[in-house]
């Protein structure tokens, strides 16, 4: 952290979407606000505020984060991606084909957490999904269509070569 001034104010360094991007920041500014505000990345969803929710995860080191709850300073150095950075992942694809959408507000959360999950666990048994799907809440659905993405994936990763979806790595 390149810290410019000893008040309360940061001038930093973000590794956003394979991006360096730079801001001045408060030192209590969370990642969410600095993403939205500073930045102008909007897909994170500012919603409850205290981590319930789900609908600000980006990753953070490749690990879903709620972004209301770290602080931008806690960050710099380490890679970021918002829904942003994922817009050729095939799991946005199948967000959009199976209709896993409903009314939009929690999908960028969620398509963020899936592409995690299948990176991490690409051959998850369902009590994994089922652990990974807790950490999001949709007012809109009852997630069987986000189940049906996760699964879907799962299986073209299955049936690979490689047993892994080069689009996910």
């Amino acid at each position: 952290m390149n810290i410019q001034n000893a008040t309360s104010k940061s001038f930093i360094h973000l590794h956003v979407n394979g991006e360096t991007k730079e801001a001045v920041v408060r030192n209590a500014d969370t990642l969410l606000y600095t993403l939205r505000e500073k930045l102008g990345l909007t897909g994170a969803k500012r919603s409850c505020e205290n981590g319930d929710c789900g609908a600000c995860t980006v990753l953070v080191n490749g690990e879903p984060s709620h972004s209301c709850l770290s602080l931008a300073v806690e960050v710099v150095d380490l890679p970021i991606m918002t829904i942003e950075g994922l817009l050729d992942s095939p799991v946005r694809e199948a967000f959009a084909n199976k209709w896993a959408i409903q009314c939009g507000f929690c999908t960028p959360g969620f398509i963020v957490n899936c592409h995690a999950l299948l990176t991490k666990h690409p051959d998850a048994k369902e009590e994994i999904v089922e652990e990974w799907l807790q950490s999001n809440i949709c007012r809109c659905t009852g997630y069987q269509e986000i189940k049906d993405v996760v699964n879907s994936l799962m299986e073209t990763n299955n049936h690979s070569a490689n047993k892994k979806h080069p689009r996910l790595s």
